[in-house]
């Protein structure tokens, strides 16, 4: 076996370099590279489809849709959101004079948990911001319950949830904006880049006008936009990867499958299992280290996997209540998240996908056990 050679967290999934060449040079031919053109369009009308959508709207990374979502809801005052995530969805608040109250987690799911919001309402709370973390659903039900009893918005960040599905509808379709982002670490990626999932035209349009400065025409601006807009070389590469998707979520899954079958039994090392009736896509395979069980920290062995070429990753470590710019907030004391502080602690990412070879898994695995 060998062991030279560094088994990374993620691999980017990528179209065939001669199926890409084809597209660039009819981009090439067209001279029209962005700006909504030819593939953009292509782009949105696929993953329409692919996503079981009815309007999505694309941009050049996956942070930009959030800060537009809150501005095209016209957010305001406090949003209910979690600690345990990306940097980026707490710093769409920051970025839009919002106050972030952060609220513990499930430990079942990593997601916001909804016996904990309704303490968290204040009259200055807007809105909800959850997260399905590592793509396992929310409970949206619940959620929108709450939502609609205090009369707020819901937008998910939804960035590890792309093909996510429960009992056979788009996860997408839940709240009241969904955001995703297309990174080169993602499942589905488009190199940078990122979308927004509405439920109705004249929000898409809103948010198009945002996304492109505001204009509403050539001499019209209805708003102080931003320039977000996916150029036609990243649509292009997108539309192709949409074929292989499906095929890379597969490989993944069954890499998913070899790890619950190996860890499961091992004393100290926890994770999660798929959700019934979920279509999940296998972003992610945390699992959770019980030093006092284990008999090593989780830390240990992180870097005892990273010495030994395998470079897993602490995801979501330290949390975002930890950080410099929050951690002056009320709700960001350890005290009030203790699920999500024991969560950070424990938690290394294990590599997934579509590349990892018998080898390297059982490499891992050997690593663990």
């Amino acid at each position: 076996m060998d062991n030279s050679k560094p088994i990374t967290v993620t691999s980017p999934l990528l179209p065939p370099i001669e199926e890409f060449d084809s597209l660039l040079r009819d981009i090439w031919d067209r001279k029209w590279i962005t700006n909504n053109g030819h593939y953009h369009r292509e782009l949105e009308r696929a993953l329409c489809t692919y996503l079981g959508v009815e309007h999505i709207s694309l941009f050049t990374n996956g942070t930009l849709p959030l800060i537009t979502a809150l501005q095209a809801l016209r957010i305001t005052g406090e949003v209910i959101t979690t600690p345990y995530s990306f940097v980026a969805t707490t710093h769409s608040l920051w970025w839009n004079g919002i106050r972030p109250v952060f609220v513990d987690v499930d430990p079942r799911t990593g997601n916001l948990d909804p016996d904990r919001i309704e303490a968290a309402i204040t009259p200055q709370t807007t809105a909800i911001l959850p997260v399905h973390v590592y793509g396992n659903p929310c409970d949206t039900e619940r959620i929108r319950q709450i939502a609609d009893k205090y009369g707020l918005k819901v937008i998910y960040d939804a960035a590890h949830a792309f093909g996510v599905r429960v009992g056979g509808e788009s996860v997408l379709k839940a709240g009241d904006i969904s955001t995703l982002s297309f990174h080169a670490t993602k499942t589905y990626n488009t190199v940078e880049g990122g979308a927004l999932v509405c439920h109705d035209a004249r929000t898409k349009q809103r948010i198009d006008y945002l996304k492109n400065f505001g204009f509403a025409g050539e001499t019209e601006v209805v708003a102080p936009g931003i320039n977000s807009k996916m150029d036609e070389v990243r649509a292009a590469y997108g539309l192709l990867n949409l074929r292989y998707v499906d095929e890379a979520i597969e490989a993944r899954r069954k890499v998913a499958v070899r790890y619950r079958s190996a860890l499961r039994g091992v004393p100290g090392i926890t994770f999660f299992d798929d959700v019934p009736r979920v279509r999940h896509n296998y972003s992610y395979f945390p699992i959770f280290v019980d030093a006092e069980r284990y008999g090593t920290t989780r830390d240990e062995l992180y870097f005892r996997m990273k010495e030994a070429g395998v470079l897993g990753r602490r995801y979501f470590y330290p949390l975002i209540s930890t950080f410099s710019t929050y951690r002056s907030l009320p709700s960001a004391v350890a005290s009030n998240l203790p699920v999500a502080t024991k969560m950070a602690d424990e938690v290394i990412c294990l590599p997934l996908h579509h590349e990892l070879s018998e080898r390297d898994v059982e490499r891992v695995l050997n690593l663990i056990r």
